[in-house]
């Protein structure tokens, strides 16, 4: 029986600082943070740069508007530049950008919800298509896990999104969602259990499919 691959965990990219230390992608961030609250304007640019692809992609799976992705980050950033005056680099500059993009999404599902808007499924899913990482094992270019994750509660997808494929530690997921270690723990193995009985089931259809082709071929020389 083959095992269905999800996408794990992935470590930041590393660099080495000028006293040749490693450093991490999430130290760099937050250091490039404190120092544009310093007002240096070269580390704002790092910073939003650095940190642009996770907040899309976060955001993305978070909302169902078809802007959302870039609108949502864009507003993300504003709030944060707006308040890195209260960054003091106790979390991740990455975990607490992300606590505030998923207060962004929150005011504008609740938006929306007072206001007429027209989006279809196609919209939303091409917005979360551009976000999503291409090359998971198991998957062709991530479009596949975008339809099994659709099928998730979002407390679940949530969790998963934030450790499994953004790679945050279980902590910092919790303090981006407001919830205990725990709680993500246990989003993130029904998460996992779910999607893994959604491949095998899809595999079992794409063999059926394949097994009905074969014997039609098999039959088809005898028929005629």
């Amino acid at each position: 029986m083959i095992t269905p691959a999800l996408p794990v965990s992935r470590p930041g990219h590393e660099r080495r600082n000028e006293d040749g230390r490693t450093v991490s992608a999430d130290e760099s961030a937050t250091a490039w943070a404190l120092a544009a609250r310093a007002g240096d304007p070269a580390a704002v640019e790092r910073f939003v740069r650095a940190l642009h692809r996770d907040v899309v992609r976060y955001v993305a799976h978070l909302s169902a508007d078809p802007q959302a992705a870039e609108d949502l980050a864009q507003d993300t950033f504003l709030r944060a530049l707006g308040s890195l005056h209260r960054f003091e680099g106790r979390s991740s500059a990455r975990t607490w950008l992300l606590s505030i993009a998923r207060r962004a999404v929150i005011d504008s599902l609740r938006y929306a919800a007072v206001r007429p808007r027209s989006t279809g499924a196609a919209d939303w899913q091409t917005a979360v298509e551009h976000a999503q990482p291409t090359g998971l094992p198991g998957f062709d270019d991530g479009v596949a896990l975008l339809e099994l994750l659709a099928a998730l509660p979002g407390e679940r997808r949530e969790a998963f999104v934030l450790t499994q494929m953004m790679g945050l530690p279980y902590a910092d997921a919790a303090l981006v969602s407001g919830c205990p270690v725990g709680t993500v723990r246990s989003r993130v193995a029904r998460a996992r259990a779910t999607l893994i009985a959604l491949l095998a089931e899809a595999e079992a259809e794409v063999t059926a499919e394949v097994a009905a082709e074969v014997a039609a071929d098999r039959i088809a020389p005898s028929a005629a």
